[in-house]
């Protein structure tokens, strides 16, 4: 049953995120200045459970100066660094498999 579940949601975060609907953490650092993506949610519960890893992810790279934001959008690419001016398209594996 919870396979079934699982491909459901992906489905249903699939549409939410073609429209614009899906909740993604977005993630502000001061040191390096970057704004950071990830996601898509199919809900805010969802993106907020998440986050902590995230955070703690960039904290032991070494990046300060952390604002976090769960937030609906569909952002254009998963990594901006601010202070190059540049968009950059980091590879990571995606949340769910249906988005490969």
């Amino acid at each position: 049953m919870s396979m079934i579940w699982n491909n459901f949601k992906e489905v249903l975060t699939s549409l939410a995120q073609g429209f614009g609907m899906a909740w993604w953490v977005e993630v502000h650092t001061q040191t390096p200045k970057c704004t950071y993506y990830f996601g898509p949610f199919l809900d805010a519960v969802e993106a907020k459970a998440a986050m902590k890893g995230y955070v703690e992810d960039l904290e032991a790279e070494g990046a300060m100066g952390i604002y976090v934001n769960v937030k609906r959008c569909k952002p254009s690419a998963l990594t901006v660094a601010d202070d190059l001016g540049e968009w950059i398209d980091r590879k990571v594996k995606p949340v769910f498999s249906g988005q490969l």
